[in-house]
Parts: C-alpha cells; sequence; structure tokens
C-alpha cells in the first residue's frame, strides 16, 4: 500500500505539479476577479478577464486530464490551485475596491454637526435625517462613495463618535447628487 501511495505521488515531475499549481491559481484568481467585476457592472474590464481565464484553463485541463488515471495527484493540485485562486481573486478585489459605496451613519445629535462640517470639508457630499433612537435624538447621514476610501472615512467618524452605528452597502447605481468633483465615482 506505502509503495503504491509513493507511486501515485511521483507519478508526476514536481515541475509539473508547480505548474498546474500555480498556474490554476492564476486562472481562479482572474475568474473570482472577473465575476466580481461583472457584478459590479465593469463588464469591459470583466469581459478582458474572460478570456485570458479560459485560455489558461483550456491549457491547464488538457495538461491534468491527460493521464490522470495513473497521476491523480494533478487533481489535488489542481483542486488546491483551485483554492487558493479563490482566496487570492478576493483579497486583491479586496485591495483594489473597484466600484461604490453608500455609507449611512447614526450619530448622535450633538456630534453630527462636526462629522458632517468635516465630510464636506474632505469634499464629499453628505446628506443628513434627523431619527429618534431608542433613548434620544439622532442624525442619519448618508455619504456615496469610493470603495477604496471607505476606511478613512470610517476613522473620521470614530474621530468624534466612537459609538456611531455604520452601515456601508455596495452600490451598483447612482444617479443625480451632488457629488464633489474630486470624489467623482468612474466607470
Amino acid at each position: 500500500m506505502i509503495e503504491k501511495i509513493i507511486e501515485i505521488l511521483t507519478a508526476v515531475s514536481p515541475f509539473e505539479l508547480a505548474f498546474i499549481l500555480f498556474a490554476k491559481s492564476i486562472e481562479v484568481t482572474i475568474a473570482t476577479l472577473r465575476s466580481i467585476l461583472i457584478n459590479k457592472g465593469y463588464r469591459k474590464q470583466g469581459t478582458l478577464l474572460s478570456f485570458v481565464e479560459v485560455l489558461l484553463w483550456v491549457f491547464i485541463a488538457s495538461r491534468v486530464i491527460t493521464d490522470l488515471s495513473s497521476a491523480p495527484i494533478k487533481a489535488i493540485m489542481y483542486s488546491i490551485g483551485f483554492s487558493v485562486g479563490v482566496y487570492l481573486g478576493s483579497r486583491i478585489e479586496g485591495m483594489i475596491a473597484m466600484g461604490r459605496i453608500l455609507i449611512q451613519i447614526i450619530i448622535s445629535k450633538e456630534n453630527a454637526a462636526q462629522v458632517i462640517d468635516n465630510m464636506r470639508e474632505k469634499g464629499y457630499a453628505v446628506t443628513t435625517m434627523e431619527a429618534q433612537g431608542r433613548d434620544s435624538e439622532k442624525t442619519v447621514l448618508m455619504i456615496f462613495a469610493n470603495r477604496k476610501g471607505k476606511e478613512e472615512i470610517i476613522r473620521e467618524i470614530h474621530k468624534f463618535d466612537s459609538s456611531a452605528m455604520i452601515i456601508t452597502n455596495d452600490v451598483s447605481t447612482l444617479h443625480g447628487g451632488t457629488i464633489n468633483a474630486s470624489r467623482k465615482l468612474f466607470k
């Protein structure tokens, strides 16, 4: 039995196994990015990535399928590459942070004016609404922004009110309103 396991593990050169793992990771990273971009409305970029993705898939799949019965380790490396690619693709997309968000802030009425002034000084359009919380008067702020700047906005809000409730939602469509020219949301 041990001999059979050793035979399976050594049936393919380590170089070929590394190639399968690396190439599949790249292919699935591209596929993950493509899927996310298409869902966010970036069709042109997603279409270009799909071409590269399928081209890689054809070459990788043919390498794995060839003589798979005598070298099942290829399938294992292929599967590991798939998992690594999903992880890498989601991490890269998070770093690129394409798209736009709506940040809703529920903040104490006392701190709202400072946050509004600060956000507007930084070039963000802020819409406000008066609200009633469980125990006190609140102000609801709404800010449209690029995802890339989300963490900066949250840090700024927490400088003035660390207990503010902050909700972020992806936005796929935005029509009208006031957006500072330096903060335009490009597609």
